[in-house]
């Protein structure tokens, strides 16, 4: 199972943000040389999380990006779902999937346990928890 890269840059880009403790918020240019994200596709993302309501603009365009809310506030799966409907990692545990086994079927039963746990893990993991997490790992790489 993998998680497309939006969802991948998009967290990344959201941990940027939320390190700017300035009321001028982060440029995305910004974002871009930090996370080696090309600027073209990081127009992608921050798009994704403007329609999502995670970030805004300070003044408007051409400025900085901020948070809408705090950041112990905003789950990893609100980051998520800025790029993907939820977590599926199988096609046969969708709403809408038809399947002639599933009444009989012990993997379906697995497949959607383990579903269960990513999204709980994301649903209790928030972004202040990976900023934390970040800033710890930058002050070790610094001593």
């Amino acid at each position: 199972m993998k998680f497309n890269t939006k969802t991948r840059y998009g967290l990344r880009a959201m941990i940027e943000i939320a390190r700017e403790t300035n009321n001028n918020g982060i440029f995305q240019k910004d974002i871009a040389v930090r996370q080696e994200i090309s600027n073209k596709y990081l127009d992608h993302i921050i798009y994704a999380l403007k329609v999502a309501g995670l970030i805004s603009n300070v003044k408007g365009k051409k400025s900085g990006y901020i948070l809408t809310r705090p950041a112990k506030e905003i789950t990893i799966m609100d980051i998520n779902n800025a790029f993907e409907p939820g977590i599926c990692i199988i096609d046969c545990i969708t709403e809408n999937y038809k399947c002639e086994r599933e009444n009989v079927c012990s993997a379906k039963n697995f497949w959607t346990g383990l579903n269960d746990i990513i999204a709980d893990y994301f649903k209790e993991n928030t972004l202040q928890d990976l900023l934390e997490e970040q800033l710890e790992l930058e002050i070790k790489e610094s001593v």
